[in-house]
C-alpha cells in the first residue's frame, strides 16, 4: 500500500513536534516542512523531530505531487490563513487546535471542506485517550444511564517568562487549554444551550494574564463545569474528567497517563455492581490521531468527528472565554 504523503506547515505551534507520529509512521511520508521564520526554523532544526526533514516554501509544498494531507501547526493567530489556503488546494489538513481566532473564517473553511470531501481533523489531544475511548463506548452501550453531570480541569504552573506566550491570547489559559476538554464535553453532551464564563487573574505575576478560568455549561439536564489555570503546582497530575450519569459515575486522573475507575449500579458484563478500578493500555499522544486519519484519507471510514462537532467545540470555547462569536478573538 502506497504511503500517503504529508507535510507540514509551521513550527511554532506548541504542538508541532507531533510530526514525529508521522515520521515513525509506515503509513506516512513527510515530504518537507514549511517555515519563513528563520528564528523559529533555526530552534526546530536543533530537535529529533526534525531531523533531516526537507525545508522549503510553502508553494513548492503544495506542488508536491501527490500530496494529500497538510499539518497545519502554525502560531494560532496564523492557522485560520494557512488552512483555508490548504483547502483551496484541495488537500486534506489537520488543524492544530484552537481554531485561530475569527469563529466566522473557521465556518467558511469547513463549509468549503465539507463541499470538497477534504477531512479537518482538528488537534485535540484526549479524542483517543483510552480512558475517553472507554467511557464513550459506556456511555454508548446506556451503561451510565443519563448524564446529569460533568467536571474537567486542565491546569500547569507557569512562570513569568512562560507565561509571556499566552498574553497573545485574549481568551487566556480557557483559550489555550480549554478546547481540550470542550472537545470532550461537546462530544458527550452536545452543544451546550448556553455557556456561563468566569475570568479571573489570580497570579501574583502583574501580567494581566486572563489565568484561571472557570466556565459552566448549561444542558436541559445536565451541567458541566471546565476549569484552567496557569497556578496550579503539580497541575498536571490533577488534570481530571468526571462524568456522572443517572446509572454510573466515571472518574479519569490524570489525562495525560491515564487512570481511571468507574461505579455502576449494575453489573455490566465483565464489570461489577459499584466501584471499581479499571486498566487502561499505556497512551502516546497523536499516534491514534495519525492512524486514524490515515485511513479517513484512504476512505476505509468517515471521520468520527464532523464538522458540526468542530465548529460547536470552536463557538463554544469562545463563549468559555467570554468572548463575541461573531467577530474576532
Amino acid at each position: 500500500m502506497a504511503k500517503i504523503k504529508y507535510g507540514q506547515v509551521g513550527v511554532g505551534h506548541p504542538h508541532a513536534s507531533k510530526i514525529s507520529a508521522y515520521r515513525e509512521s509506515d503509513e506516512w511520508d513527510v515530504v518537507g516542512v514549511v517555515e519563513p521564520d528563520d528564528q523559529l526554523r533555526a530552534k526546530a532544526q536543533q530537535q529529533d523531530a526534525y531531523r533531516d526533514v526537507n525545508w522549503m516554501t510553502f508553494e513548492e509544498l503544495l506542488n508536491v505531487p501527490d500530496l494529500q494531507v497538510v499539518g497545519v501547526e502554525t502560531k494560532v493567530a496564523g492557522l485560520l490563513d494557512v488552512a483555508e489556503q490548504c483547502i483551496a488546494a484541495d488537500k486534506h489538513i489537520h488543524l492544530d487546535k484552537p481554531a485561530g481566532n475569527d469563529l466566522a473564517l473557521y465556518r467558511r473553511i469547513l463549509d468549503e471542506a465539507a463541499r470538497k470531501h477534504l477531512a479537518v481533523q482538528m488537534g485535540y489531544m484526549y479524542r483517543y485517550n483510552p480512558g475517553v475511548v472507554m467511557l464513550r463506548d459506556f456511555l454508548s452501550r446506556g451503561w451510565m444511564g443519563q448524564p446529569f453531570e460533568l467536571h474537567a480541569v486542565m491546569s500547569k504552573k507557569m512562570d513569568a517568562s512562560a507565561r509571556q506566550g499566552m498574553l497573545q491570547y485574549i481568551g487566556g489559559t480557557m483559550f489555550d487549554l480549554g478546547g481540550h476538554l470542550i472537545d470532550l464535553v461537546v462530544g458527550f453532551l452536545g452543544e451546550p444551550v448556553k455557556v456561563h464564563p468566569f475570568v479571573q487573574h489570580s497570579s501574583p505575576i502583574d501580567d494581566g494574564l486572563r489565568d484561571n478560568m472557570l466556565a459552566v455549561f448549561e444542558y436541559p439536564q445536565a451541567t458541566a463545569t471546565i476549569r484552567t489555570s496557569l497556578n496550579e503546582v503539580e497541575g498536571f497530575a490533577r488534570r481530571h474528567l468526571t462524568l456522572c450519569g443517572t446509572e454510573g459515575t466515571f472518574h479519569m486522573q490524570p489525562l495525560d497517563d491515564p487512570e481511571a475507575k468507574v461505579a455502576f449500579s449494575q453489573p455490566h458484563g465483565k464489570y461489577q455492581k459499584g466501584y471499581q478500578d479499571v486498566t487502561l493500555p499505556k497512551y502516546r499522544r497523536y499516534v491514534a490521531d495519525v492512524a486514524d486519519l490515515a485511513q479517513i484519507v484512504r476512505g476505509e471510514k468517515d471521520a468520527n468527528f464532523s464538522y458540526e462537532h468542530d465548529y460547536a467545540v470552536q463557538k463554544s470555547l469562545f463563549l468559555a472565554c467570554g468572548l463575541p462569536v461573531d467577530g474576532r478573538a
